[in-house]
């Protein structure tokens, strides 16, 4: 029966935040499971003091209230540990792609720390089960493991479960490839530019994926509206965009020179 292939650590990761919004929300509880080439694993559990409170609609989801978490660690006195223990690590998660991943790079960002994502592979558990089932963690667990997901919405739990489903899918499907390259190009989503889609690739070049500029190049509309890019800066959208955003303009000026 295939079983997945490492060539080097997979990280599995998940998060509890105090919402969803990458740009504002902050993160309460982080949970990594270390899968090493040889099947066994590490696990890092940690609540985190987001500095904010927590709203009484999310600890309704996950339980974790402000009294939790008021004497943790911040993210950003945790940071260089959770860095340190990620490092040369491939990361898969549940919607990772779209949530764990932007928040905890955001996160590191606040820090004044980059989370270098480059040369690393992303596999999301959800994608392929939603290209082969279509349906939520709880039912995939159920799915594919025949167990009900006790303790849903607890960091570890969430995390555990999503290898133990990674690991049947990879026995349900013979047409999976069971390594981690193949599994990331499965999952990957459209050329994208910022983990938010403000910007995406198209035919090689940046553009804009949202607003009034959607589908125009990046370029073309910071050379002819220069505030734009100052309005995009000053806005409430999170730092990894105006990164990239920034990059871009940084290397149209220097071509001007």
């Amino acid at each position: 029966m295939p079983t997945l292939q490492l060539k080097r650590p997979l990280a599995v990761i998940d998060l509890e935040t105090t919402g969803t919004n990458v740009a504002t929300d902050r993160i309460i509880e982080i949970a990594i499971v270390k899968v090493f080439p040889d099947k066994s694993t590490q696990s890092k559990v940690k609540r985190v003091n987001p500095e904010c409170p927590i709203p009484a609609s999310t600890t309704a989801i996950h339980g974790i209230t402000d009294d939790h978490v008021k004497d943790c660690q911040t993210f950003k006195q945790m940071a260089n540990e959770l860095r340190q223990f990620l490092e040369n690590c491939d990361i898969a998660g549940y919607n990772s792609n779209r949530f764990d991943i932007p928040m905890l790079v955001e996160e590191f960002l606040r820090t004044g720390l980059e989370f270098d994502v480059s040369g690393r592979k992303f596999v999301d558990v959800q994608k392929i089960f939603h290209l082969m089932e279509k349906r939520t963690l709880s039912a995939a667990y159920k799915f594919y493991c025949d167990k009900n997901l006790e303790n849903a919405h607890s960091a570890e739990a969430d995390a555990l479960a999503t290898f133990e489903i990674l690991e049947a899918q990879l026995n349900r499907y013979e047409t999976l490839q069971s390594d981690v390259e193949g599994l990331a190009e499965f999952t990957k989503e459209d050329e994208y530019i910022d983990f938010a889609r403000r910007m995406v690739m198209q035919n090689g070049t940046e553009v804009f994926n949202f607003g009034k500029y959607k589908g125009r190049p990046v370029k073309d509309v910071l050379k002819s509206e220069p505030q734009y890019y100052d309005w995009m800066m000053k806005a409430d959208f999170p730092l990894n965009t105006k990164q990239k955003l920034t990059e871009i303009y940084h290397s149209m000026m220097l071509k001007k020179m």
